[in-house]
């Protein structure tokens, strides 16, 4: 083998290579991608067989603790929309009833939000971005004209 042929078959495996490394990051990138929905969106956009991100406020009155002590029920809304969450595991200090949250996991079969992970705010004065955002959103989706915008004749 000549030497100019040596190197093209080395600049051809090292595209090669180069190639190949890069499809493989890029499928591991996809695949750690967390979404993130509000209640309004989950039946629209939301993944039904991964795991992605849910954001809202929690319903007050709506959170159930079941008898094993770890496992609470609660819904959460972007004020237009609830979803009814399910998580096994100990609740972060800060989870209040009417605070924002943001919860991890996945859309179960019967329409219930299972969390991995349940993250609550840090102070009275802060709500997460993306919350407040769809929260926003949802709600200008759904407005009804007020009277200041209504067309008199």
């Amino acid at each position: 083998m000549t030497a100019r042929r040596q190197r093209l078959l080395l600049v051809l495996f090292t595209i090669i290579g180069v190639g190949l490394a890069t499809i493989f990051v890029i499928n591991a990138f996809r695949q750690n991608m967390l979404f993130f929905f509000s209640p309004s969106q989950i039946e629209e956009q939301a993944p039904k067989d991964r795991n992605f991100r849910l954001g809202g406020l929690v319903e007050k009155g709506s959170l159930k603790r079941e008898d094993d002590g770890l496992t609470v029920h609660f819904l959460v809304t972007d004020t237009v929309k609830n979803i009814q969450v399910i998580y096994k595991g100990i609740l972060p200090d800060l989870f209040r009833e009417g605070q924002g949250v943001v919860a991890m996991g996945r859309l179960r079969p019967d329409g219930n939000f299972a969390a991995e992970e349940v993250l609550a705010k840090h102070d009275e004065k802060y709500t997460p971005p993306e919350v407040t955002s769809a929260i926003k959103d949802a709600q200008q989706r759904n407005a009804l004209p007020n009277e200041a915008d209504a067309v008199r004749p």
